[in-house]
């Protein structure tokens, strides 16, 4: 498929020749949901813990007699049923990680780019090098764009200037092509990519 490409101020910069297997598949939602699960999975803390009774720190001597107290038997204030005692199968520490084949993820990365073509919301840019790292002109060039919650995804390596301008734009982020993934591009309205990310999104997922 050929979609024209432009410069970042604007200006046409010709076309450019898209991979079918790439950018015209089908989207299908229950590979999307597949793989942002599996990155929302894995990029959560997991660090929730409770204390369980033999946790807690209290004493171990019996708190009161066995009999005669008119009263249940306890031999520990650590029970579930007292107060700042432990916690009976609360949360515990652990990766909320799960396995997806690596084939299935590149699968899910496709349709992805697919579904931000299919849409209309996929600009190719001709290079996002910069002269100087200026925030407020880059800024200007966003806004002129209409672009305002924007990833932009560059080569292997992103422009440096470009990076350090975008730095403090808000709504404006910058990927390299190892970086493009399922959840950040679907997240944002606009999806940027230069003609060098084209070809290494190419290289990457063939």
């Amino acid at each position: 498929m050929k979609l024209d490409m432009i410069k970042l101020d604007g200006a046409a910069a010709g076309s450019i020749d898209l991979d079918e297997a790439l950018f015209g598949l089908e989207p299908r939602a229950d590979i999307l949901h597949r793989v942002v699960r599996w990155q929302r999975a894995k990029s959560q803390a997991g660090t929730h813990s409770t204390l369980t009774r033999g946790e807690v720190s209290y004493s171990t001597k019996k708190i009161y007699r066995q009999k005669g107290t008119g009263g249940a038997r306890h031999g520990s204030k650590k029970a579930p049923i007292f107060r700042h005692g432990g916690v009976a199968k609360g949360p515990q520490s652990r990766s909320h990680a799960h396995d997806l084949p690596k084939k299935f993820r590149a699968l899910g990365l496709r349709h992805a780019l697919s579904a931000k073509a299919k849409a209309g919301e996929l600009v190719i840019i001709d290079s996002i090098a910069l002269a100087e790292a200026k925030t407020a002109a880059l800024a200007k060039t966003v806004a002129e764009r209409g672009w305002k919650r924007v990833l932009v995804i560059d080569g292997a390596v992103v422009d440096a200037n470009f990076a350090l301008a975008a730095r403090n734009i808000t709504g404006l982020d910058v990927l390299p092509t190892m970086g493009a993934n399922v959840y950040d591009i679907l997240k944002r309205d606009t999806l940027v990519i230069t003609k060098a990310g084209i070809e290494a999104l190419e290289a990457r997922l063939k």
